[in-house]
């Protein structure tokens, strides 16, 4: 059974930075897809940035690119999302999730949401103008 945890959600100034991370526990496995979604009220979650740790290109929403940075830390088992020039458009309730990298659909764009088994409680991130 996989854990995810997030933190480092609050709430910024538009223009701010926030850095979310997301702390993986019991997973074992050579590869896996990582990834970070966001969701607004009435909305569907979408995809904001997906990587395998398996290696392969990294997945970044278009309202996202050149301001927000995924990465790992593989000694502590932490994925980061570094945001940077945030909006208020950013606000969103921001979600981690993983899953074995098997066939790989990590790669798959859009990213596939239903094929990420593991999610985290997810952390509020809040952008006033």
């Amino acid at each position: 059974q996989v854990q995810l945890a997030e933190s480092g959600g609050g709430s910024v100034q538009a223009g701010g930075s926030l850095r979310l991370s997301c702390a993986v526990s019991r997973y074992t496995y050579r590869s896996v897809c990582v990834g970070w979604f966001r969701q607004t009220p009435g909305k569907e979650r979408e995809g904001v940035a997906v990587f395998s740790t398996g290696g392969g290109s990294t997945y970044y929403a278009d309202s996202v690119k050149g301001r927000f940075t995924i990465s790992q830390d593989s000694a502590k088992n932490t994925v980061y999302l570094q945001m940077n020039s945030l909006t208020p458009e950013d606000t969103a309730m921001y979600y981690c999730a993983a899953d074995l990298d098997a066939g790989n659909w990590c790669m798959d764009r859009p990213p596939r949401i239903s094929f990420f088994g593991y999610w985290g409680q997810g952390t509020q991130v809040t952008v006033s103008s």
